[in-house]
């Protein structure tokens, strides 16, 4: 059996990471699996870059029609309108199954995917292949229908950029030899709502991580190598962009704030992963260490076993890699009560499970957590527990491989 992986990139983003750590699982079970990728980061033979020209031109050419609406949000939207020559490529590789991943940023044009051979799997990291643009809806519920009068394109027509995306994505797909994953239930949810994948098949299959490499390490070991103190409890915040609004960085500022009127402001500070500096939107009442962008697993897991609780405010999310990371590592986790969260973080059995952006609660769940010794051990132990039970890489490996089995044994 011969997959191929379609990404974006292999290391770069939460998304990339963990179609990476899939390609490495099914190779782990004896798949022949091969990545495409338009930004290569590792040294992996078995990730092939595509360099067509028209490939490098895609990240600046799908920003353009975007100029037409200048009060745009900041964040991601992807038109996907650009050409690309990924579908000669892959005819090259002649894999069994192709299997989709975040494909964003002019990567692959909508209209590709009707011209693969192969039978599709896309593993959704995020909510884009479903909206007409958006890679997260927030409040909005308009995939459910048509898109249009886009709240995020700032668009008050109901022809516009994202009624144009969403129909495009109806007229290609429809028909299309595809099944869906689902990293979380929350998200084969919306999935099941979209307009868009309604009438396809949805399966939920967790990522996976190695169980290895995100292990706990002492704490006392883990900070001093990274010249962390000894004598204070610290709460870990982890982004890409840790300004971006919908990571809730904002929210954690209101909820040191309330632990400050609690008097945790001298026991307790602040690590953030994903930025080296001080910067205005990242301000708290608590003194912080900034602890950079890292990218290899040893030092990741090392900042999680530093940590006491790691704190995930997210307004809207998938299934967090580095939630199951710090989960791996020991590190009991609290977040607010929504999108994937509740498959990772049991309430009050490894973490604690917060009422969607109730501050008052999010802070009383960071208290709860650190509050005694041995209530924090026992978190600690079923934090590990529950990722050895349900996120090995070999995990989820074998259940890719029953479907890919399935699809195979259905085609012939």
């Amino acid at each position: 059996m011969k997959v191929l992986h379609l990404s974006t990139s292999d290391l770069d983003g939460g998304a990339a990471r963990a179609a990476y750590r899939l390609h490495q699982g099914l190779q782990a079970v004896n798949v022949e699996s091969q990545m495409l990728v338009r930004a290569k980061c590792s040294s992996d033979k078995s990730v092939i870059a595509e360099t067509a020209p028209l490939t490098k031109l895609g990240p600046v050419m799908s920003e353009i029609p975007l100029k037409l609406y200048p009060k745009r949000n900041p964040g991601l939207f992807s038109l996907q309108w650009f050409p690309d020559r990924v579908n000669s490529k892959v005819a090259q590789l002649d894999p069994d199954i192709l299997n989709l991943h975040w494909v964003g940023t002019g990567f692959l044009q909508i209209e590709t995917l009707s011209k693969f051979k192969q039978p599709l799997v896309w593993t959704l990291h995020d909510m884009w292949s479903f909206t007409g643009g958006c890679h997260y809806t927030q409040e909005c519920d308009r995939y459910m229908d048509s898109c249009g009068s886009c709240p995020q394109l700032k668009s008050n027509k109901n022809w516009d950029f994202s009624r144009w995306t969403w129909q495009r994505k109806v007229k290609m797909w429809k028909g299309l030899n595809l099944i869906l994953v689902a990293p979380s239930f929350w998200m084969a949810k919306c999935v099941k709502a979209s307009s868009i994948f309604r009438d396809f098949r949805v399966e939920v299959i967790p990522y996976g991580l190695d169980t290895v490499k995100y292990k706990p390490i002492q704490r006392q070991i883990a900070r001093k190598l990274l010249n962390l103190p000894q004598n204070k409890q610290l709460i870990l915040f982890s982004a890409m962009t840790p300004s971006d609004p919908r990571k809730g960085f904002y929210l954690l500022q209101q909820t040191l704030q309330k632990l400050t009127q609690s008097g945790w402001q001298d026991r307790v500070e602040l690590m953030i992963l994903g930025e080296s500096t001080a910067n205005s939107q990242l301000d708290s009442c608590f003194k912080t260490h900034y602890m950079g962008r890292l990218g290899d697993d040893l030092s990741l897991a090392l900042v999680y076993s530093a940590a006491d609780i790691f704190a995930a405010p997210s307004t809207q999310d998938n299934l967090p890699n580095t939630v199951m990371e710090a989960l791996a590592c020991g590190t009991p986790c609290v977040a607010f009560k929504i999108g994937g969260m509740p498959d990772m973080v049991e309430h009050q059995q490894n973490g604690y499970l917060a009422a969607p952006y109730e501050i008052e609660d999010f802070a009383n769940g960071i208290a709860w957590i650190l509050e005694t010794k041995q209530r924090h051990q026992k978190l600690c132990d079923r934090a590990r527990e529950k990722v050895e039970q349900e996120y090995t890489l070999d995990r989820q490996g074998q259940r890719y491989l029953s479907l890919y089995d399935e699809i195979l044994g259905k085609s012939k």
